[in-house]
């Protein structure tokens, strides 16, 4: 069983950064077999994929639309996986969720890959 926890959401303007952190606990965590992920759900929206990371390789991923701003990483020791949001628009508004799961490379970017998800932190990005 594994608990994940989000904190770092707020409240910022436009062109602004937020730094979100992923704390993950848990002794079936397989630093070899996990990846880690953030997805967003905006009101009235599909929840959608942001980022993820690989835990044994370290590579990452991203959503077109957040390439270039945002910055997934992790933390072997502590088990975390921050994510550095930078030049924020309205439009990354949501509710920011951290998961973790077993998926392939083909399937990193899919909801349903990932069995363990923290309960959200919200992020609004004033225009």
């Amino acid at each position: 069983q594994l608990q994940l926890v989000e904190s770092g959401g707020g409240l910022v303007q436009a062109g602004d950064s937020l730094r979100l952190s992923c704390e993950v606990f848990g002794r079936t965590f397989n630093r070899y077999r996990n990846t880690v992920a953030w997805f967003r759900q905006a009101p009235g929206k599909e929840r959608e994929f942001v980022a993820a990371i690989r835990w044994e390789s370290g590579t990452a991923e991203y959503t077109d639309t957040v390439k270039g701003r945002f910055t997934i990483s992790m933390d072997n020791a502590k088990l975390t996986a921050p994510l550095q949001m930078n030049s924020l628009r309205p439009e990354d508004t949501g509710i920011y969720y951290c998961a973790t799961g077993r998926p392939t490379a083909s399937t990193m970017t899919s909801a349903g890959e990932y069995n363990y998800w923290g309960q959200g932190t919200q992020v609004t990005v004033s225009s």
